[in-house]
C-alpha cells in the first residue's frame, strides 16, 4: 500500500521528502484515531512493506513520532502510542521545548549583546571559519555539532565563563533539537543567514543589532517548532 493510496494519505501534500511524508501519515493516523492510545504500531518490516519506503526513513519518522510525545518505544516489545495529540510542546533529552526557549531567550540575547561589546579578533575568527565549513556542510549531523559550537562560539565571546556554562549545560538539548528539526525539514540555509547576521553584528560591534539577529534566529526556531510538519498546498494545487 502506497501512502497516497490509505484514507489517511489522501491528505498528504506531494513533493516532499520521503521521511516527512511517513511522518505526516503516521501522525495524522494516530491523531484520527486509526491507532489508539495503547496501541502498538506494526512492526518496522510491516510498514516498510506497507509505505515502501526504507528502514533508515522510517526510523526517522518513528524518533520523531517519539520527540513530539505520540509515542514511546519499549526495547523488544516495539512502538506505543501513549497520546494522540497534537503534541504542543515536544521534549528535548530532560528539557521541554518551551522551557528550552524561555532559558535561552534569557540567556542568549544577553549574551549576544555582550558579545558585541568584548568579542576578541580571535573569537571573530573561530565564529567566522564555523560559519563558513556550515555553510559548505551538507551532511546534517556534522552541521548540527557545529551549530552547537556556534552557540559556545557567541559565549565565549561574552567573556563571561558563566555563560558559556550555562550553554554547555543544554547543549545536548540543543542538539536533539536541532536534529529534530534537520528531519522534519531543510532549515539549514536559513540558520546560517541568520547566523552570519549575528557574526556580522559581532563585528560592527552592535550591541543593538547583535540582540535583535540573535531574537530573529530564535523567533525562527520557536515558529518552526510550533509547526513541525509543514501544512500541504490546498487540494487544487496538488494536481497541478
Amino acid at each position: 500500500m502506497k501512502l497516497s493510496d490509505s484514507p489517511t494519505g489522501g491528505a498528504m501534500p506531494r513533493r516532499v521528502g520521503a521521511m516527512e511524508a511517513v511522518l505526516t501519515y503516521l501522525r495524522g493516523a494516530i491523531e484520527g484515531g486509526e491507532y489508539a492510545v495503547g496501541d502498538k504500531l506494526p512492526s518496522e518490516a510491516e510498514l516498510c512493506r506497507r509505505l515502501e519506503v526504507s528502514r533508515s526513513v522510517l526510523r526517522e519518522a518513528l524518533r520523531a513520532l517519539q520527540v513530539m510525545g505520540l509515542t514511546a518505544s519499549r526495547t523488544g516489545k516495539g512502538t506505543f502510542v501513549i497520546s494522540r495529540g497534537p503534541v504542543e510542546d515536544p521534549a528535548f533529552g530532560e528539557y521541554a521545548a518551551s522551557d528550552l526557549l524561555e532559558v535561552r531567550r534569557h540567556v542568549e540575547l544577553p549574551v549576544a549583546g555582550y558579545a558585541a561589546r568584548r568579542r576578541t579578533a580571535e573569537d571573530l575568527d573561530h565564529l567566522d571559519q564555523l560559519l563558513e565549513r556550515m555553510e559548505r556542510e551538507s551532511d546534517n549531523t556534522a552541521w548540527v555539532a557545529m551549530d552547537t559550537l556556534f552557540h559556545l562560539g557567541v559565549a565565549q565571546a561574552a567573556r563571561n565563563p558563566v555563560f558559556r556554562k550555562l550553554i554547555e549545560e543544554i547543549q545536548d538539548a540543543l542538539a536533539r533539537q536541532s536534529t529534530f528539526l534537520n528531519e522534519l525539514a531543510d532549515p539549514r540555509e536559513q540558520s546560517n543567514r541568520e547566523y552570519r547576521a549575528i557574526v556580522r553584528a559581532l563585528t560592527d560591534g552592535s550591541h543593538d543589532d547583535a540582540v535583535a539577529a540573535m531574537a530573529h534566529h530564535l523567533d525562527r526556531v520557536e515558529t518552526s517548532l510550533a509547526s513541525p510538519v509543514r501544512p500541504g498546498p490546498p487540494e487544487g494545487e496538488r494536481r497541478r
